[in-house]
């Protein structure tokens, strides 16, 4: 079991907007294509796949849409990160497919409940981005500190519970969606010019400032701030030793009890709260958050920092006992979110897709322009229920793909210090 306590309230991924649907009722029923002929209550639990995950894909418009184009019933299981991980390792049967974020494999590959992935099977495999196969844009390597996603792309074999250091044709997760995180701000508040994470700790923010309280990720935000203070270089922040441990949270301590920090969030609604009230005016933020300050008409921006991004990145996995026509189904299912159309409904939340080719022949020119190539937008954008989060002539924060995937420093991690930093960030969050 994960050695992370769980959070109250929800996470990132149980908050995105985008009408999470949790009953297989939501969505009208045709015809199943494409699968080998079975009969009966069979076909019909063939057809039905249970998708275990945390909401940031699940919508009832992706829903509606593969039950549209494969005749597949998704019965979506909403859940926290880290019940992901606990149930992958203690329930391994109560779900076709679960949807999980890559820093997590170190826990649950090594109990074998999970498939590899068979590349083969995956029609847009050679497409997918070599952000996650190389660890590259446009050739150029990006920072891999903490789980770096090509790191741990690669399996042994079909039932491997080991990584492979090289290629191979069995995949542990196959990617859906990631993105670069940094700081929220408040640039009518802070009025001038913020350009490193060391802001986060800076006493001219005390008590308006806030850090995310989710342990293994509030940690690493802490590193970005105290490295880039000139404290302390990591060898890697998502891998710390216990000195390192105690010296991150003896900072953070410190910084708390100067009465730095305004509050430690863990809900989505209350990062939002913190900072469309101006309680907080700079604070750890996820982009779906910002934009619903926007959706407020309050001023407030996803800031790129020139330390540059700690990223995340979440991918499918199957669980090692499905066979026969609900793998089938499986894997049509993966090659459909592969192929363009939930790809697009994503990137235009602010998030990547796995296969950036396929994204871009499922949007619009302006579109594309405005979310993957840093442009201006031609016009309004629009979010994928039709509200505007950008207007005419506004750039995305961070720019185009290359810019802001390009400049991570790190990845989110699990430690192998974990159930240590755990109790240490304990120990802060109690001072």
């Amino acid at each position: 079991m994960s050695d992370t306590p769980k959070t109250t309230g929800l996470d990132r991924r149980a908050f995105l907007k985008s009408g999470a649907v949790f009953a297989a009722g939501a969505v009208v029923t045709t015809k199943v294509t494409g699968f080998p002929f079975v009969s009966g209550a069979r076909a019909q639990e063939a057809k039905t796949l249970r998708y275990l995950g945390t909401a940031v894909n699940q919508s009832t418009e992706i829903a509606a849409k593969v039950k549209e184009d494969l005749g597949i019933t998704i019965e979506y299981v909403p859940v926290t990160t880290d019940e992901v991980t606990k149930r992958i390792i203690t329930q391994p049967n109560t779900f076709d497919i679960v949807d999980t974020e890559y820093f997590s494999l170190k826990k649950f590959v090594p109990t074998g409940n999970l498939m590899g992935m068979d590349a083969k099977r995956i029609k847009e495999f050679d497409n997918i981005t070599t952000v996650f196969t190389k660890g590259e844009i446009d050739g150029k390597k990006i920072g891999d500190q903490g789980t770096a996603p090509w790191k741990v792309l690669y399996l042994e074999a079909n039932k491997s519970k080991a990584f492979s250091a090289t290629p191979t044709e069995w995949i542990s997760l196959i990617p859906t969606t990631y993105n670069a995180d940094t700081l929220g701000i408040r640039p009518d508040l802070i009025k001038r010019p913020i350009e490193s994470w060391a802001e986060l700790l800076n006493p001219e923010f005390k008590g308006r400032a806030s850090i995310l309280n989710i342990p293994s990720i509030g940690i690493m935000d802490a590193a970005m701030a105290i490295e880039a203070s000139g404290k302390y270089k990591y060898p890697d922040k998502g891998n710390m030793t216990r000195d390192e441990i105690d010296l991150t949270i003896d900072a953070l301590i410190e910084a708390k009890q100067g009465g730095q920090f305004r509050a430690l969030w863990s809900d989505f609604n209350e990062s939002v709260n913190l900072m469309a009230s101006g309680e907080t005016v700079i604070q750890s933020m996820w982009s779906p958050a910002v934009t619903a300050v926007r959706a407020k008409g309050i001023d407030c921006r996803f800031q790129p920092l020139k330390e540059g991004y700690r990223a995340w990145a979440s991918g499918f996995a199957l669980p090692a006992t499905l066979e026969g026509p609900k793998l089938d189904a499986a894997y049509e299912f993966v090659n459909w979110f592969l192929s363009g159309w939930a790809g697009a409904f994503l990137n235009r939340q602010g998030y990547y897709s796995g296969v950036l080719s396929t994204a871009k022949s499922a949007m619009q020119p302006y579109e594309w322009a405005y979310w993957m190539e840093g442009k201006p937008a031609e016009k309004d954008i629009l979010s994928p229920q039709g509200q505007v989060i950008a207007k005419t002539g506004d750039v995305r924060d961070g720019g185009s793909f290359n810019e802001r995937m390009g400049a991570v420093a790190c990845w989110n991690a699990v430690m192998d210090e974990d159930a240590y930093m755990v109790r240490k960030w304990n120990e802060f969050v109690a001072a």
